[in-house]
């Protein structure tokens, strides 16, 4: 099954794909967050009564938003899990080089990067020059849980959708190395376009491809990954609790701007295209807007 949240007469509403439609759900189920948390038997009835006897628009007359809106906690990311990517920034981390990982690396980013599939990307060249894309898969947690067993650890998932982890890398050099600032800018990380359901996905065989201006840039197969699915959710739940509604990005794949001769950064103006097989695409330019404002902080 495949849900969407559309702006419909200036309100969010929920909705599910199917057949070229948007079957729209009843505004008393809340919003994605409130429908992935309610009881099972509640959710199906909200599904099934959309279905059934829902309004419906055609998918392409809709404007489709980020299907999670509402966080109750920072985005949750996986650094480094495709081992191409890894080894393709040898000796380009400017002095901050790192042994190959053991075990998953985690960081997190502010929900205010958080934007549609087809909304502007906020850019000011005042907060970096050095703006990169990253095609990522995202999962979107069904069942809460801690410590969860790897055996487990897929049944905790409600879908999977995309997201283009848009990087200021000299922000991640001036701050220690450590990624927050440097993925946290406001307005840049489209998620989207829909969230698709396990059963619809041969999820190893998912294709993340990246274009920058028409021109592919990453190609890479979910399967390709250093941790597994299963591996990062049992890794990230250990001794912390996943909660419904929590986004985990899964790691790029090679081929990012950063890691290429010469260099390859976003600018104004230019148009991102992340792709997954059977999820869809975001689809975002770049903007020039004023994040910087009267800030006195100076990159230089």
């Amino acid at each position: 099954m495949k849900f969407a949240t559309i702006s419909l007469n200036g309100e969010d509403r929920l909705g599910i794909v199917r057949d070229g439609e948007i079957a729209l759900i009843a505004p008393t189920a809340g919003d994605m967050v409130d429908l992935i948390s309610a009881p099972i038997e509640t959710r199906d009835t909200a599904i099934r009564d959309a279905l059934s006897n829902g309004p419906r628009i055609a998918a392409h007359d809709a404007t489709l938003v980020a299907p999670i809106r509402r966080f109750r906690r920072d985005v949750l990311c996986t650094g480094w899990n495709y081992w191409d990517h890894f080894e393709e920034g040898r000796g380009k981390r400017e002095g901050q080089e790192v042994d190959r990982p053991k075990a998953p690396t985690f960081f997190t980013k502010s929900p205010d990067v958080v934007i549609g599939p087809t909304a502007a990307i906020a850019y000011d060249a005042r907060v970096s020059s050095k703006w990169d894309y990253e095609a990522e898969l995202a999962i979107v947690i069904g069942k809460a849980g801690r410590s969860i067993p790897r055996a487990e650890a897929l049944g905790h998932i409600f879908g999977y959708c995309l997201a283009n982890d848009v990087s200021q890398r000299d922000l991640q050099r001036r701050h220690g190395g450590q990624w927050l600032k440097g993925k946290s800018i406001d307005g840049t990380m489209p998620l989207g376009p829909m969230i698709v359901t396990p059963d619809e996905l041969d999820v190893p065989n998912i294709r993340l491809q990246c274009e920058l201006n028409g021109r592919l840039l990453q190609d890479a197969l979910v399967a390709q990954m250093a941790f597994p699915i299963d591996e990062l959710i049992a890794e990230l739940s250990f001794g912390m609790t996943l909660h419904p509604g929590d986004v985990i990005l899964t790691g790029t794949p090679s081929g990012v701007g950063n890691a290429r001769e010469p260099q390859i950064f976003m600018k104004d103006g230019d148009e991102v295209v992340v792709r997954g097989t059977g999820i869809g695409e975001l689809r975002n330019r770049l903007v020039t807007t004023d994040l910087a404002a009267r800030s006195d902080v100076r990159l230089d």
